[in-house]
């Protein structure tokens, strides 16, 4: 049995001047365990969006009808506000849930030996987007679910989950100076495809902000567009995303590329063929608010995995492995691959 070392009045002062580093100066996580970390958090991004269109579609957007209290006299919600209450509360509860395994990656990152500062700050960007957002959330309500603020609401979300991908890779490689694992014609074409599905990503806000799921059930402001019109611009940039990924998939394979890129970029084909599908039944069965929130889950999977080709195409290895020779391969055009 491990003796518990006695905690000193001088142990307590440091606790209380620096908590991070004194965890970090008597706890030691597995390379797992912070991996697991920041899965969690990236985990808990999607979940606050998913439960966040919930709210939208229910029309429990202004259940609380005041921020940061949840009526003027009351910080929970109460019965008379009946089932929206519940529903608007209960997704601000998981704000903290957010917080917590956005504060544990943190921790764990700051506890990983060696030290690697590069991985703390990106787990402290996600705790002041996730800051930012959670007042925004606040302008959301007390503007009257005012639609822009309702897409900005969103659009950070999808910030946030951005830098909770780009933790999660990052707890999984070393420090040392990325290499890349394609050529610069590949590395462009994939950045087309990012700046894309930002496009596609932040048209559909504008869908949401002119479509018929308001959030609420009084007269909420709606963004002066024709709905159907902008449904359609969504849909070709969808196809454009496609049309660029299957693009990259058969270029990645005419260069005899590496499996990393090769199998990221036939996931986002699968996800986006699925988001396709959802999104088009949606469209002709009249928006049933299911098939809404599903169209949110793969938004956010689409918008991961795209994050994820565009990772894979450099690699950093760990330190032991960094020096070990590159062995060379041909590939059909210097231009385009690089080294694998």
């Amino acid at each position: 049995m491990v003796r518990v070392p006695k905690l000193t009045r001088a142990d307590a002062a440091e606790a209380v001047r620096n908590p991070l580093a004194f965890i970090a100066a008597r706890w030691t996580p597995t390379p797992r365990t912070v991996q697991r970390a920041a899965l969690a958090a990236l985990l808990m991004a999607v979940v606050i969006v998913v439960t966040g269109g919930a709210v939208r579609l229910t029309g429990s957007g202004l259940g609380c009808p005041t921020w940061p209290k949840c009526t003027d006299d009351s910080l929970t919600t109460t019965s008379e506000m009946g089932l929206h209450g519940y529903i608007e509360f209960g997704n601000r509860m998981l704000t903290y849930v957010l917080c917590a395994a956005v504060g544990w990656a943190i921790i764990a990152a700051r506890s990983e030996k060696p030290y690697r500062r590069s991985l703390t700050r990106l787990g402290w960007a996600q705790f002041w987007i996730v800051m930012g957002n959670a007042v925004l959330g606040g302008i959301v309500v007390l503007v009257g679910l005012n639609p822009y603020t309702v897409a900005a609401h969103f659009l950070l979300s999808t910030a946030l989950i951005a830098v909770a991908t780009a933790m999660w890779q990052r707890t999984r490689e070393g420090d040392v100076e990325p290499r890349p694992l394609v050529g610069r014609s590949v590395q462009q074409l994939v950045w087309a495809l990012v700046a894309v599905t930002v496009l596609l990503i932040a048209v559909g806000t504008v869908v949401t902000g002119a479509g018929p799921h308001a959030g609420d059930s009084s007269e909420v402001e709606r963004m002066p567009l024709n709905w159907e019109d902008v449904s359609k611009l969504h849909a070709v940039l969808a196809w454009i995303t496609v049309t660029l990924t299957f693009a990259l998939w058969f270029v990645l394979k005419a260069v005899d590329a590496p499996k990393g890129p090769l199998g990221r970029t036939r996931d986002l084909f699968v996800v986006l063929l699925a988001q396709g599908v959802i999104g088009y039944v949606q469209y002709f069965t009249d928006l049933p608010e299911v098939l809404v929130g599903a169209h949110m889950l793969g938004s956010c999977l689409v918008w991961i995995a795209v994050l994820r080709v565009l990772l894979a195409l450099r690699e950093r290895p760990e330190t032991e492995v960094a020096d070990l020779p590159v062995q060379p391969y041909e590939a059909t055009s210097a231009s385009i691959a690089g080294p694998r």
